[in-house]
């Protein structure tokens, strides 16, 4: 499909900048060019590998601002792309000669304890999210690293350590209030908007900009988590006994398996585990992994909000990134080779390879019922890797490719969007898999000139428009 924007050439941009000063008389928050102090700063994301240039950056302080710069890119026909945390791999928050709209000092987070309810604006992280709703001892289930952002996260479905009991956090997403392409502000609820709330709901930032969400909460205080640790040795026999140990794991007890190599020597197997019921509940099922004699065994009771954070500390920033991920239902003997011998051979040892458990609550959803549509028991396979120096790029993204490449065979179709980069048409489609049709309609209506097309992209089926 052809866009209907101008040509991005030097005369969209030198009418661009008077418009933009303009607009700033009309802001909460302000404009910020190339040479401005600070300008810096916001253009740049989670992954050091993007280094891109925006004409102009709009620090959003208020919905009525994301309205004003979706009307700037509109009228001046700048792509226009969207941060909150700006932790998502593909560094789709950023573009080079294009209008930004940096929602990142939006993040206040407002808890109704009584109704359970958390009232969240889309600069927020899961940091801030945690701070607020543990106050309660409530939480709403989110990812596993606290600087990731709230609103990309929960927009392409949300997997973490409480999916197993209380789903994904798209899965726990009441309404959102978003800025649409036409510059309306539309309430997205089951009453007035159940098509654009199933949008929501795992169809990324395809149909306009959510300026709050509102998320349902379960109390949850204290949990019984933590690592166990295993040496080379014992890996193989781990990953034999893991499929088996996930998939009697009750709906309280979540868990993940990480493959690394600490300081580039030999191989080490973790496994986090997070139960958030009874922990005497929680005692036999992790027999399963204590029997096979861990090196280390760290899980204790521990705030939720202190599990966490605990991953945070392997994501220093300033690093590069480059991820491939794809779907995993069964762990055999072949796949094990795969994944032993690749890791044995790591370039970084800031990189790893997981398989984060999806299942009870989030897998027993129906496929259509969001559009995040991976349900059922499964892992999700993550290869990231990450290091400093940009001259050891190439070694580390031909390791990558070449396990992805290897892992294929063992994989599902399919892949969560929020671990997708810039891979192709065709794998955007299988992010969204037997939903993507039906959301090429719903961005018809919502979205008919593909403005918000900077993300894993879903082109509106202009047919279609109306057909809700």
């Amino acid at each position: 499909m052809k866009s209907t924007a101008p040509a991005h050439g030097s005369r969209v941009r030198s009418a661009s900048v008077p418009d933009a000063r303009h607009l700033s008389t009309r802001l909460d928050g302000r404009i910020l060019l190339p040479g401005v102090r600070e300008y810096d700063r916001a253009r740049r994301v989670f992954n050091a590998m993007i280094d891109r240039h925006p004409v102009v950056i709009i620090r959003c302080s208020s919905p009525a601002d994301v309205v004003e710069g979706i009307g700037l890119a509109r009228t001046t026909g700048l792509p226009v792309t969207v941060k909150g945390g700006g932790h998502g791999v593909a560094g789709r928050a950023v573009c080079d000669e294009g209008l930004m709209l940096d929602l990142s000092s939006m993040k206040r987070v407002t808890v109704d304890s009584q109704e359970r309810i958390a009232t969240v604006e889309p600069g927020a992280t899961l940091g801030d999210l945690d701070r607020a709703t543990q106050a309660s001892g409530l939480a709403t289930p989110t990812g596993v690293v606290s600087m990731t952002g709230v609103a990309g996260l929960a927009l392409g479905g949300g997997l973490g350590w409480l999916n197993g009991k209380h789903g994904l956090t798209c899965d726990n997403l009441v309404s959102a209030e978003v800025a649409t392409a036409t510059g309306d502000r539309v309430i997205a609820d089951p009453d007035e908007t159940p098509d654009l709330l199933w949008g929501l709901r795992g169809g990324g930032g395809n149909f306009g900009v959510v300026t709050s969400f509102r998320f349902r909460l379960h109390p949850v205080a204290q949990v019984l988590a933590g690592a166990l640790t295993f040496p080379a040795r014992k890996a193989r026999d781990v990953l034999r006994r893991y499929d088996e140990f996930a998939r009697s794991c009750p709906d309280e007890l979540t868990s993940a398996l990480s493959l690394s190599r600490p300081d580039g020597g030999e191989v080490s197997l973790s496994v986090v585990v997070c139960h958030a019921g009874s922990f005497e509940d929680a005692e036999k099922p992790l027999e399963t992994l204590r029997s096979l004699g861990p090196d280390a065994d760290a899980v204790e009771p521990m705030s939720y909000q202190a599990l966490q954070s605990a991953a945070d500390e392997g994501f220093p920033p300033g690093q590069q990134h480059y991820w491939k991920s794809g779907f995993l239902t069964e762990i055999d003997e072949e796949l094990i080779d795969v994944l032993l011998e690749f890791v044995s051979r790591m370039p970084s040892h800031g990189s790893g390879v997981g398989l984060q458990q999806l299942h009870g609550a989030a897998a027993r959803v129906d496929p259509g019922a969001t559009a995040f549509p991976h349900r059922g028991e499964r892992y999700d396979c993550l290869i990231l890797s990450q290091w400093s120096d940009p001259a050891d790029s190439e070694r580390n993204l031909r390791w990558t490719t070449e396990l992805f490449d290897a892992l294929r065979p063992f994989l599902t179709p399919g892949v969560y969007v929020n671990n997708l980069g810039d891979e192709g048409n065709e794998r955007v489609r299988q992010a969204y898999g037997p939903n993507y049709g039906r959301l090429a309609i719903l961005k018809s209506k919502y979205d008919p000139t593909n403005l918000f097309r900077h993300n894993q992209n879903i082109e509106p089926l202009a047919a279609a428009a109306g057909a809700f």
